[in-house]
């Protein structure tokens, strides 16, 4: 393989797949590698990986709906035609390797992979592989696991953690609370309603913090489907001093550094909140495949860093009451901040890239 390794990055669909695959990209253009991404249209990362500095190729294809067979059948479909987009891109890049970072698009990719003979490495943020990883994975060179999953223990897979930005763990505390009007001595709460929203804890939140009364700052990234109206609950508000309000953040960086407690979902993201050492409240989505965020919440619990509130559950007050006990108790915040690191993988982006320029030679 003459020159630079040439990476083809396949992730897309939602933050939780592009970010921690541009973490590993960014680990694979330090060691010299030529990295560029394959995205589907429409999607988050035709905005995201342009911003970060890499060059993207778009094809189009989405999820299967297997509720709706005329619908599951077209996006069938669209994914046979996006394995020959793909290998086209593959081609026309020289692609070395390619990467399969979750996502619509990761399964088309990893078939033309296949097909060209291109190595292939996957990662899986999930205590379960995924449709497309589960067809894949025998034919990849590496499978780079989030958690030790069951049956899934030999030479093929490795244990990595799942991939975090640098910002995570390098972000400054004292210039993040500069950052979004955060006082030095105050306590913060993070309320993470992830990229898309997550309903349930975003209107729990500003019920019981934004219309209730409490000594404490808060820290809102809602998502951009609920965004505008909490904004609009929250400007009539009794208590909207002292709350901070977003629409997204690209990356979770300053808004752990800057917070203590941190309330959201449990899909991968949890390795973004322990790699900072911050101690969670998670509501994991019932709907997920597998039911896989409550595998990952309880993950979390058991050592030791969070407590989970089913979200049939979530209510205002009950939530409040969970918040209020963990921030008014110093010691048991510092030891649930001390589990949390205790769980952290901070080098899972460079364990993955070294992987993947290993397949490339």
């Amino acid at each position: 393989m003459p020159g630079k390794p040439r990476v083809v990055v396949a992730a897309g669909g939602t933050a939780g797949h592009v970010v921690p695959a541009m973490a590993v990209a960014d680990e694979l253009r330090a060691s010299g590698a030529e990295v560029s991404f394959l995205g589907a249209r429409g999607r988050m990362e035709a905005e995201l990986v342009p911003a970060a500095g890499y060059e993207i190729d778009l094809v189009k294809v989405r999820g299967i709906d297997r509720r709706n067979p005329l619908k599951a059948a077209r996006a069938g479909v669209e994914a046979l035609a996006a394995v020959g987009a793909a290998r086209k891109v593959l081609r026309a890049r020289g692609a070395d390797v390619v990467v399969g970072g979750g996502g619509f698009v990761a399964g088309p990719a990893g078939m033309a992979a296949t097909l060209t003979g291109t190595p292939l490495v996957l990662t899986e943020a999930d205590s379960h592989l995924g449709l497309a990883n589960r067809l894949l994975a025998g034919r990849a060179r590496r499978v780079c696991l989030a958690f030790p999953i069951e049956g899934r223990e030999g030479t093929r897979y490795l244990v990595t953690g799942r991939p975090v930005p640098k910002a995570v763990l390098e972000s400054d505390r004292a210039q993040a609370r500069q950052r979004f009007g955060i006082a030095e001595d105050a306590r913060c709460l993070l309320v993470v309603g992830g990229s898309q929203g997550a309903r349930s804890i975003n209107f729990a939140a500003i019920e019981a913090f934004g219309e209730g009364a409490r000594d404490f700052h808060v820290l809102h990234i809602a998502g951009k489907r609920d965004f505008a109206e909490i904004e609009a609950r929250l400007a009539v508000a009794p208590h909207h001093d002292r709350y901070t309000l977003l629409e997204y953040e690209p990356n979770l960086g300053d808004a752990l550094a800057a917070a203590d407690l941190v309330l959201g979902r449990s899909g991968g993201s949890i390795f973004e909140v322990v790699a900072a050492g911050r101690p969670a409240i998670l509501v994991p989505f019932p709907y997920a495949t597998a039911d896989h965020q409550t595998a990952n919440a309880e993950w979390m619990r058991q050592g030791g860093a969070a407590s989970v509130i089913a979200d049939s559950d979530l209510e205002a007050q009950r939530l409040r009451d969970e918040v209020v006990a963990v921030l008014a108790d110093d010691a048991r915040l510092e030891t649930m901040a001390a589990a949390a690191r205790k769980l952290a993988k901070p080098d899972a982006a460079r364990r993955i890239a070294d992987e993947v320029l290993e397949a490339a030679a």
